[in-house]
């Protein structure tokens, strides 16, 4: 074998198991966080009994629910890159259309502009589109 050839395949080799490396720290990173983050529902629904405000403390519920989703759902892209070598982007554009949703949830309760209604709308239909979109081509792909 050529000695140039062994070199390009010890360097990608190394480039690979640092990406798996960095791959690892990410999905025990985030692993921790949705932890974290689901004991923080817990703590949420716990306080929401004692409450003055229900309607506050539904919200601070749901906000910490929806972040401990989104929390998951990155982490299922790296889970899926484990089994698949592979990177998945509609767990992360269900990330996305769940960080816009928990963003729809304070418009009641915070004022907001009319243009940032108007793009957090705008940015579901677009991550709605392009989950539609991939679904057709996986689906397509595997036929």
């Amino acid at each position: 074998m050529i000695p140039s050839k062994d070199y390009a395949h010890t360097a990608i080799s190394a480039i690979s198991g640092v990406t798996l490396s960095i791959y690892l720290l990410i999905a025990a990173s985030l692993s921790l966080l949705a932890i974290f983050s689901f004991y923080d529902v817990i703590l949420q629904v716990a306080a929401l009994v004692h409450a003055e405000d229900m309607t506050q403390g539904v919200l601070q519920v749901l906000h910490a629910l929806l972040l401990t989703l989104i929390i998951v759902e990155i982490l299922e892209t790296v889970t899926v890159y484990f089994r698949t070598n592979r990177v998945q982007v509609t767990p992360i554009l269900i990330a996305g259309i769940t960080a816009m949703v928990r963003r729809v949830l304070t418009f009641g309760v915070e004022p907001v502009a009319p243009l940032d209604i108007g793009l957090t709308l705008a940015a579901i239909l677009v991550l709605t589109i392009a989950i539609v979109f991939i679904g057709r081509q996986e689906r397509a792909d595997s036929y």
